[in-house]
């Protein structure tokens, strides 16, 4: 089975062009995260103003990096599920898969526009940040690249495990293309160190994959080496949640077609 890249590109294209025209998804891409800095700025500005002059934690680095992180991530799964909620919405789901596109191709291009999303946002916040608060995300050198890759990794798995349930059960449960990412920030150790948990909590934190990476991110913070175990844990559970969420989701587009479920996701 060939990939028309075609395809690909006229999905990419149409999204970017929803995305131009379309002030309400510009100000939803920007609006979040400039609020979310400026108040966990003047957080990290009233943290290091009580923490002493002696203390070398620098919170606004730690605090605000980890903030961008999980920004980036919620991005990612954000852009690649409401893309697809947004055809059901339009009513458009039948039109495009009446067409020669493959529901593996319609995947590709929510990848590709997720990660064009993920970029302006990263772009856009780490100026800002830079800006106000003297913040250069880019001093983590090269040591941002597996950081940032397995940040877009687990977010496509959690993005098309919402596309999957969608496909499935409907529309109805459009509230996972927002709040899955948020069943996972408790345990993701954003702001805070593993060691704080109780050791059943530790235990399940083990298995997912942000841990190990805000995990990474505060130790080239804070010690300036490479987080080689982070990393690889990361890596080695994003491979198998993107390998468990691509199962489902085919699985998902079998069922639907025997059922006819795609009819309905014109109808609820």
């Amino acid at each position: 089975m060939t990939i028309n890249y075609l395809h690909i590109f006229g999905i990419l294209l149409k999204h970017l062009f929803l995305l131009r025209k379309s002030w309400h998804r510009i100000f939803n891409m920007f609006f979040w995260i400039t609020v979310e800095l400026f108040g966990w700025g003047f957080i990290t500005l009233w943290l290091k103003s009580i923490a002493g002059a002696d203390k070398k934690i620098d919170f606004i680095l730690l605090l605000l990096s980890a903030l961008i992180f999980w920004h980036i991530f919620m991005r990612v799964q954000n852009a690649f599920s409401v893309s697809f909620l947004e055809d059901i919405w339009a009513r458009n789901m039948i039109n495009l898969f009446a067409s020669p596109l493959r529901f593996s191709e319609f995947v590709v291009a929510l990848v590709f526009y997720s990660l064009v999303s993920a970029g302006f946002g990263l772009l856009y916040v780490s100026a800002l940040a830079f800006v106000l608060y003297a913040l250069d995300i880019w001093q983590l050198g090269f040591y941002i690249i597996p950081l940032f890759l397995n940040i877009l990794l687990f977010g496509w798995s959690l993005g098309l495990l919402t596309v999957s349930l969608i496909i499935r059960y409907g529309p109805s449960i459009e509230v996972l293309a927002w709040a899955l990412p948020y069943l996972f920030f408790p345990i993701s150790a954003v702001y805070y160190p593993l060691s704080v948990f109780p050791e059943l909590l530790q235990k399940i934190a083990f298995f997912v994959p942000t841990m190990h990476l805000f995990e990474g991110m505060r130790r080239v913070l804070l010690e300036g080496v490479f987080p080689k175990e982070s990393v690889a844990w990361a890596s080695v559970l994003n491979l198998f949640y993107f390998s468990i969420s691509a199962l489902v989701f085919y699985l998902s587009i079998k069922v639907a077609i025997k059922k006819g479920l795609i009819a309905r996701l014109v109808t609820d």
